[in-house]
């Protein structure tokens, strides 16, 4: 059966839900799974290596986690309206994905979790979508007929599905968030199977 990664960096735990959330969607498409994975934390200490699992949440990514997959769902928090550094870590690792085409003429889409609404969910979203497009990906956004991208107060945008966690990531996954990344997980897959065809 089909895979679409979703991989997923989460300091808090709100990226990390978020992260189910579009699995929710993408599983909710007949024919189609969900494969989750993280990526390790980075430190500025070099000599400190992460375990080769991680302690709670999803396995680790692998280099056959991008070849095998249908399509790919990126999400990471904010920091600085860009992704954090672990997802740009890997990201910066898939040199030999990107020239075999490993993701081109995959479908990808990203989301994001932030600690105030105007946390710079937006640019980081953008900022995700750069390195996909060098892969030769095919971007998933979230349409306006989702009628909770129009009526939420909360995270959601059209450039992928978000989430305003709260200074100390105190605050839940809101109703409407929640539809939002269900509905971007599920357009994702439903794009995976017609590319397939």
């Amino acid at each position: 059966m089909p895979e679409i990664l979703v991989l997923y960096y989460s300091r808090n735990g709100a990226t990390r839900r978020l992260a189910e959330l579009v699995a929710r969607g993408v599983e909710g498409v007949a024919g189609m799974q969900a494969r989750l994975r993280t990526v390790p934390p980075v430190s500025p200490i070099t000599a400190v290596a992460a375990p080769p699992v991680p302690d709670a949440g999803s396995p680790y990514v692998e280099a056959n986690d991008l070849v095998e997959c249908a399509g790919l769902a990126l999400g990471s928090p904010t920091r600085f309206g860009n992704m954090a550094a672990p997802m740009k870590h890997f990201l910066d690792t898939t040199g030999a994905q990107w020239q075999n085409g490993a993701l081109a003429g995959k479908p990808g889409a990203v989301f994001t979790s932030t600690s105030s609404q105007h946390g710079g969910q937006e640019s980081t979203l953008l900022s995700m979508m750069l390195p996909l497009l060098h892969h030769g990906m095919v971007i998933v956004g979230i349409p306006f007929t989702e009628a909770a991208l129009t009526n939420t107060a909360t995270g959601g945008t059209p450039y992928g599905a978000s989430h305003v966690a709260g200074p100390g990531a105190e605050r839940p996954v809101s109703e409407d968030e929640k539809r939002l990344a269900v509905a971007l997980g599920r357009r994702l897959a439903d794009v995976a199977l017609k590319l397939a065809r």
